[in-house]
């Protein structure tokens, strides 16, 4: 999508970043990949043998250069998640690839690159007990399915109750929302859930999936956010967690409004508020 080129391109117009605030991923590699994917899946996946009926259900064509963008996206969130055990707070540009399950894609979604990061840290030891604040418009059914035994990881996910996937695993905890939903019930909900979650879990890391498809502009989404909703939802997010001293690695996920100034804004957005919350 465009969106991945004009979110760099807008925060470095704006100024809210300078150009030495971004890095390069790496291909990630496959170990790391298999710490959160099941091997005959991942092996298909970078053999390009995967069934006709899987390709089908991942929506894209297979082709190595779409393996290849999915691995760099993977490298860019492991990358972004130490950085923010450094700085508190990082980005991957793009991520958020939610609906890849452990032996499955699906949606657009090859591998689930905050799924792998969070068991990068958990392998290497630099977190013990992670919280995935999954606040895309759609459930995050495939970081739900492969944390699904996984005490160590608390998924949870607020989402359009009637929207895709229609068929859901569970998450932890899932919050599913009326179609038409709008700020003010939307941000109490996130709030009274946002509280209980980080005290009731008290999290050494969390990973944020920050979707604006939540806008009322967003051709898939059904519900009925503004702007300036969706950047208080961001900052209700990065204000528990500079509050809970937790540092927080942030993926784009999705956004699919008519205008593109709205998805790009939107997500320019979620960079100001962690910039402000955070001091930076």
């Amino acid at each position: 999508m465009i969106k991945y080129e004009l979110i760099p391109s807008q925060l470095r117009y704006e100024g809210v970043v300078s150009p030495d605030s971004f890095f390069q991923p790496k291909l990630v590699e496959e170990a790391h990949i298999l710490l959160a994917h099941e091997k005959q899946y991942v092996r298909d996946l970078l053999d390009l043998t995967l069934d006709a009926k899987m390709v089908r259900r991942v929506g894209f064509p297979l082709s190595q250069s779409l393996v290849a963008r999915e691995r760099y996206i993977l490298d860019g969130t492991i990358q972004a998640s130490l950085f923010a055990l450094q700085y508190d707070v990082a980005f991957n540009t793009a991520g958020g690839t939610h609906h890849a399950g452990r032996d499955f894609g699906e949606g657009f979604c090859l591998l689930n690159d905050q799924a792998v990061a969070a068991a990068y840290l958990l392998y290497n030891k630099l977190a013990d007990k992670i919280l995935i604040i999954d606040l895309d418009v759609h459930q995050g059914n495939g970081t739900a399915h492969i944390f699904e035994k996984q005490p160590q990881v608390f998924t949870f996910s607020m989402h359009g109750d009637k929207n895709f996937p229609f068929i859901k695993e569970c998450s932890d905890l899932d919050v599913p929302l009326p179609d038409g939903i709008g700020d003010d019930l939307y941000l109490v909900l996130l709030e009274e859930h946002l509280e209980k979650l980080f005290n009731m879990i008290m999290p050494n890391f969390v990973f944020y999936q920050s979707g604006v498809d939540i806008l009322a502009t967003d051709k898939l989404g059904k519900l009925k956010l503004t702007t300036g909703g969706c950047r208080r939802r961001d900052e209700m997010v990065f204000a528990k967690c500079k509050q809970s001293n937790v540092p927080v690695q942030v993926s784009m996920g999705g956004g699919y409004s008519t205008h593109i100034k709205d998805i790009v804004n939107a997500h320019v957005n979620t960079y100001k508020a962690a910039i402000e919350i955070f001091e930076l």
